[in-house]
């Protein structure tokens, strides 16, 4: 009988090793993981604001070349579309 008891002792303090272990390990790799992506997004906000700031710079060059197009090809353009 004591025997058993013995084993079961030693069961459950193996059990409760295994579940310490188990829960350190989950919540090691949720902050890693939560970490990761907390520093990609920044860096790709960082990158992305960038980018698009050249991309707007960029339309905002085309976008007056073709204004200055349709000024030369069709010069009341402007009048016909603020009309509408």
């Amino acid at each position: 009988m004591q025997k058993q008891a013995t084993i079961m002792n030693a069961f459950v303090f193996i059990i409760s090793i295994v579940g310490m272990v188990l829960s350190f390990v989950t919540f090691w790799i949720l902050l890693a993981r939560n970490d990761r992506n907390k520093i990609s997004v920044q860096a790709g906000s960082q990158y992305d604001l960038q980018e698009l700031s050249t991309m707007a710079q960029s339309l905002t060059e085309r976008i007056d070349i073709l204004e200055s197009i349709l000024d030369a090809e069709v010069p009341d353009w402007r009048a016909n579309n603020e009309q509408h």
